[in-house]
């Protein structure tokens, strides 16, 4: 093993091996640090520049604990995956983080909404749901109603807006929320280290698509000063809530009143802040790098206006994925493209993102958009 900037061996792994860790290992090359990968699959993004690349899975208790036991520092990509074995290897020595009583909490939902309530953080009214006790939520209508545990990019989430969609409910458990009539939906990246330290990115704006995955993110949010203080307080006070290491998206709703409340968050580097890149001075990936090795953080002044978009597999393709009109696009000043090595495309697939950067937020829209209707994934 290589010496990095510390003069000595550091063995850090990550338990998932999508494009979060794919992104994340690009920033360790920078630092000398190899980075451990355990995913279940030989075609994961990671695959080919984890060094080494474990076969295994992620929430399988013994997989886990083999993975992670000599390892220095552990970190995930992904919520769902064995808390158990984090745990034991805690009891081992082996730095977790985020940790995994932080993980336990926001693996589950139910859990973690409570915990928002706990703490008098502010957040949408909710109840646990059971189909196997089966309940008239007729009145509740309009309403949301997550699966507690295992959603992803969309999954395990719908709207439920009239009672002819009550016989399509999730049988698994799940939480049934308040809709809220927001204005904007915000999210602010913050990180903390191990000495307790702290710093939080500029608040970002989300469009969702129909499948709900983020279709642009707009950096910095079209929002007056005092909303983008109380959002990046707010983000700043849950991870210091929690205790947490590492970094953590913050996704709120703005309300027409000017209410800030927190939807949901995500204990890694986040689809929200993959514009950091090439924004700002420290990249998400790199400040995550930093929060769990307990480095000092990295600034997050924003350089340049940027504007994302999610490069999803088209509606009708399954396949080895062809990426129509890219040529076209890179001729244009301030596109930069991240692609994510899957081979494979299929609808709604995340198969990369293209930041757009612009001396002017408005200029970085307009031709983000531009791009948007010119890219095409088939197959």
């Amino acid at each position: 093993m290589k010496k990095n900037l510390f003069g000595k061996e550091l063995k850090l792994g990550i338990l998932g091996g999508g494009q979060l860790g794919r992104m994340f290992i690009q920033e360790a090359i920078n630092y000398n640090i190899d980075v451990r990968i355990m995913e279940n699959s030989n075609n994961a993004p990671c695959a080919d520049i984890a060094t080494p690349f474990i076969l295994g899975d992620i929430q399988n208790y013994e997989d886990v604990l083999s993975f992670g036991q000599d390892l220095d520092v552990l970190t995930v990509e992904i919520e769902n995956i064995n808390i158990e074995a984090l745990y034991e290897l805690e009891k081992k020595g082996v730095k977790v983080f985020p940790q995994a009583r932080v993980l336990e909490i926001i693996k589950d939902k139910g859990i973690r909404k409570q915990f928002y309530i706990d703490k008098n953080i502010p957040t949408s009214d909710f109840f646990l749901y059971d189909n196997s006790k089966p309940t008239d939520l007729s009145a509740k209508i309009p309403f949301v109603q997550k699966l507690r545990t295992g959603g992803y990019d969309g999954q395990g989430v719908q709207l439920i807006k009239n009672e002819s969609q009550l016989k399509e409910l999730f049988t698994a458990p799940s939480i049934v929320e308040q809709m809220i009539p927001f204005t904007k939906e915000l999210s602010v990246i913050v990180a903390r280290n191990e000495r307790g330290e702290t710093v939080s990115y500029q608040t970002v704006e989300c469009e969702f698509n129909d499948a709900n995955l983020v279709e642009f993110l707009f950096s910095p949010a079209d929002i007056d000063s005092e909303i983008e203080k109380k959002a990046e307080e707010l983000a700043i006070r849950v991870i210091n809530e929690l205790e947490m290491v590492g970094i953590l998206a913050v996704e709120l709703f703005l309300t027409a009143d000017g209410e800030l409340l927190v939807n949901e968050v995500a204990p890694r580097p986040h689809n929200s802040g993959h514009q950091t890149i090439e924004c700002n001075i420290t990249s998400q990936f790199e400040q995550h790098l930093r929060s769990i090795l307990n480095l000092p953080l990295g600034s997050t002044e924003l350089i340049q206006y940027g504007a994302m978009i999610n490069l999803l597999g088209g509606e009708n393709y399954q396949g080895i994925a062809v990426y129509e009109n890219f040529d076209e696009i890179m001729a244009i000043p301030g596109v930069h493209i991240h692609l994510y090595g899957k081979e494979m495309t299929k609808p709604n697939r995340k198969m990369g993102h293209i930041t757009v950067t612009n001396k002017e937020l408005n200029q970085a829209k307009e031709i983000a958009k531009t791009v948007k209707q010119k890219v095409r994934i088939i197959s």
